[in-house]
């Protein structure tokens, strides 16, 4: 049984850094596809970062350069580090990982989601 929980979700102001984790449970999450997406009220979820079975590394445009998706494989956890956060920003943002029958990014199927944390950026 795969399970996604994300947390570290919060206020913070512009400029401001937050880091989210994602624990991941129920197999070997380090060999797959892991990414981190957001979706704002009224608006289409879209991907924000993913890192692949190899270690590599994929960002959306609007988040390049101020995002990072650090993996701690001896703690199942993966992260979003979030620099210079910008009020546009703000969005629930879930961890997903690779599984069948979910949307493809990025190559991936995400077929496991985690319930999402709230980011708000002023």
């Amino acid at each position: 049984h795969v399970q996604l929980v994300e947390s570290g979700g919060g206020s913070v102001q512009a400029g401001g850094s937050l880091r989210l984790s994602c624990e991941f449970s129920g197999y070997g999450s380090y060999h797959y596809c892991l990414a981190w997406f957001r979706q704002a009220p009224g608006k289409e979820r879209e991907g924000v970062a993913v890192i692949d079975r190899d270690g590599r590394t994929g960002y959306d445009d609007s988040v390049k350069d101020r995002f990072t998706i650090p993996r701690d494989v001896s703690k199942n956890t993966v992260y979003l580090q979030m620099n210079r956060l910008k009020p546009e920003d703000t969005a629930t943002y879930y961890c997903a990982s690779e599984g069948a029958g979910g949307p493809w990014v990025w190559g991936c199927p995400f077929g496991y989601w985690g319930l999402g944390t709230q980011v708000t950026v002023s």
